[in-house]
């Protein structure tokens, strides 16, 4: 009997084991790979870097700072200060999934023998943690990022104190220069075509991180107004800032494709009337004839320019123009050389190197307006781009660096460490003065028990203190 069972079984573990080795490999699929690719990542993680520095983090900033007006929906609420902590979950949980994981998984995975990807990773790294905590304060990030490890602290990171994470982002760019600083021949694979912004060239990777070094360093003008105006310039210091032409800018890159458009486009394309431009705004471009109001701007139904008042619904005023996105490929500014321009000129000026500081701003508008406009208007440049020694001051600076950094997050920023430009707080808000802040997310109050909970959005962040 036992002779007859294992000729009967015998055959069918023979033919078992002949299926298997003859399906062997065809049961994984090759459009779902169980690990992605470097340069898979680095697309993903730079493309989601655009979305969140051009998206709802960007329109937020410019109705608060009165760059334009919302007009209709959740963007009265923004108009009128009722930020609520379900507001911008989709953000804040964006930027952690879809930009902080995927740049750390490039470290992580293929950071040691591909020095170029590491320190693209950690540049976009640094500019994602800067959004977050610009915008809230303390966030998660040495105990972040670790979820897929465990079930249980893993899912309760701790929020770390914005001085660190702010000191963190600093380590981040120095480790980023360094990296990119390799020879290529340390790589075994080097970026390309993946890397939509600088297209894997590593120096315009290293002016990149030595800029955004200058801009988080300038961050700290309230906390330490000399020290932080003395390492600014000292990062500047690594680059040739005489003319634009060194300076290889760094833009959100966008295409016409359904999945490729520039998000302001997009934007008003699905939801036209939402937000108009602000009267202040434009009023302040129409007082200096200013040559990049219709670039930034679309005349209203009178053939005119105007603004919407910060509380008001008028829509018969300007939308914005063809600089900001009325064609869905239109690239956006997300690190340039007028904005290296401008903090040179702020940090000159605050060390009170008054004739460095006047030079500094001349070149920054100038630049601005070849940026914007395709050239320099020489009667402008002659009334608002001719300052001396004797006649420059910060409100000079910042107001025409709010005029320049428009669609930037970078406005709201400003405005908080310097108060200019002097701003009117919407008279018919929810609250009496402009928000400092965005409230801690409904998740994390939610389902991490080491949340730091903040919902007065009147409450300064660290360096706004």
């Amino acid at each position: 009997m036992r002779k007859i069972i294992a000729f009967i079984i015998l055959p069918i573990f023979l033919i078992i084991a002949s299926c298997e080795s003859f399906i062997e490999g065809y049961d994984e699929s090759p459009n779902s790979p169980t690990e992605a690719t470097a340069q898979l990542l680095m697309s993903v993680a730079e493309v989601s870097t655009f979305m969140y520095y051009t998206g709802q983090l960007a329109r937020t900033p410019a109705i608060l700072m009165q760059q334009c007006a919302g007009t209709d929906f959740q963007m009265i609420d923004v108009r009128d200060y009722v930020i609520l902590e379900d507001g911008n979950t989709n953000e804040w949980e964006g930027i952690y999934s879809n930009c902080l994981i995927n740049e750390q998984l490039i470290i992580e995975d293929y950071g040691e023998d591909n020095p170029y990807y590491a320190g693209i990773a950690k540049i976009l790294q640094a500019m994602a943690l800067g959004l977050l905590t610009d915008l809230w304060g303390d966030i998660p990030y040495r105990e972040a990022l670790q979820g897929l490890k465990g079930q249980g602290e893993e899912l309760h990171p701790v929020f770390d104190p914005q001085q660190q994470v702010i000191g963190d982002i600093q380590t981040l760019l120095s480790d980023a220069i360094t990296e990119l600083s390799k020879p290529a021949t340390d790589n075994l694979q080097v970026p390309g075509g993946d890397d939509y912004i600088h297209g894997g060239d590593p120096d315009a990777w290293i002016t990149t991180a030595w800029i955004l070094k200058a801009r988080y360093a300038n961050r700290l003008s309230k906390k330490d107004a000399t020290g932080s105006a003395t390492n600014a310039l000292n990062f500047l210091s690594n680059l040739d800032l005489t003319s634009s032409a060194n300076v290889v800018d760094a833009l959100a890159i966008f295409g016409d494709e359904a999945n490729e458009q520039n998000q302001w486009f997009d934007f008003q394309n699905d939801r036209g009337n939402y937000i108009q431009m602000g009267e202040f705004f434009i009023d302040l471009m129409n007082s200096t004839s200013d040559p990049r109001l219709p670039f930034f701007a679309l005349p209203d139904t009178g053939g005119g320019y105007t603004g919407t008042a910060n509380n008001a619904r008028d829509t018969w005023t300007s939308d914005w123009g063809p600089y900001v996105g009325n064609e869905a490929g239109k690239d956006m500014p997300l690190v340039t050389y007028f904005e290296a321009k401008f903090i040179e000129a702020e940090a000159n000026y605050r060390l009170t190197n008054y004739d460095d500081a006047a030079t500094a701003y001349n070149a920054a508008v100038k630049a601005s307006l070849e940026f914007v406009t395709g050239a320099v208007d020489s009667a402008f440049a002659a009334d608002y781009a001719s300052e001396t020694a004797a006649s420059i001051t910060l409100e000079t600076i910042m107001t025409q660096k709010y005029v320049a950094m428009f669609t930037q997050p970078e406005v709201w920023s400003d405005w908080r460490r310097t108060g200019f430009p002097v701003l009117t707080p919407n008279p018919d808000a929810n609250i009496a003065n402009i928000p400092r802040r965005l409230p801690t997310c409904q998740t994390e109050r939610q389902y991490n028990r080491n949340a730091v909970v903040e919902s007065n959005i009147l409450v300064p962040v660290w360096w706004d203190e």
